[in-house]
């Protein structure tokens, strides 16, 4: 259990406080299932492993991901194109009607992981400035926001789509610290991803939480140490002191 209490904590969306990524293979695989009937010899295995194949390597640069984030529709229409042409398929609107099917229902297979809500509540019955900076597109984004029922809870949204870039840049967790009027000393990054949420708010001060959700423990390569590892936010009410005062 920490000692102090900060006085401003930073929640990342996707995987943190939503399943995401979590989803992803199953709506895949249901996917390439409904539309295997169209693909000859090849079997919806076949495509699935296909499609991850080509979705590892896009997702594996910076600058694709970047860009891919920002226009999820195109980026699936060229990562299922490039899927399907492999299996010798030479048929774009087959994969252009995989890709929009995955992207349309992408969303219904999101859900709000246990006990997201309810820290959320804590925190802010605690008296921490709460602010949301999550990557993506505006509109998908304040969607899932929506859906949720979460903006009540942040005193701050930070949306790469709307402020022009996104994490890990310095600056996006500069602007959301200076709107929650904290220094850095004071404030948590809480985030599933280790490039993104643990090297650069720790060079700025802050105490960095990772969410393990996949539940696989820091990598043995890893060049990052999160200040605190847990497997759900729901879990960080447990790190907190029962009556220790904020920072400062």
């Amino acid at each position: 259990m920490l000692s102090e209490t900060p006085q401003a904590i930073l929640f990342d969306l996707d995987d943190t406080i939503i399943a995401y990524d979590a989803h992803t293979n199953a709506l895949w695989l249901s996917i390439c299932q409904r539309f295997a009937p169209c693909l000859n010899d090849h079997t919806a295995d076949d495509l699935f492993a296909a499609i991850r194949k080509v979705a590892d390597w896009y997702w594996s640069d910076p600058e694709r991901h970047r860009k891919g984030r920002l226009d999820g529709l195109t980026a699936r229409r060229e990562i299922v194109a490039s899927a399907v042409s492999s299996l010798g398929i030479k048929d774009t609107a087959l994969a252009f009607s995989i890709a929009d099917t995955y992207y349309q229902q992408r969303e219904d297979w999101t859900s709000l992981l246990p006990g997201a809500k309810e820290t959320l509540a804590f925190m802010k019955e605690r008296g921490i400035r709460l602010a949301l900076v999550t990557n993506g597109a505006a509109e998908q984004q304040r969607r899932k926001i929506q859906k949720y029922g979460l903006e009540p809870f942040f005193d701050y949204i930070l949306i790469e789509g709307e402020f022009g870039t996104g994490k890990p840049a310095r600056r996006v967790f500069e602007y959301a610290l200076q709107r929650l009027h904290t220094l850095p000393q004071q404030a948590w990054m809480v985030g599933d991803n280790l490039e993104w949420e643990v090297p650069v708010p720790q060079q700025l001060g802050m105490f960095a939480v990772w969410v393990d959700w996949r539940k696989q423990g820091l990598p043995e390569e890893s060049p990052f140490a999160p200040n605190l590892i847990v497997n759900s936010i729901a879990q960080l009410p447990d790190h907190m002191p029962a009556g220790a005062t904020q920072y400062g």
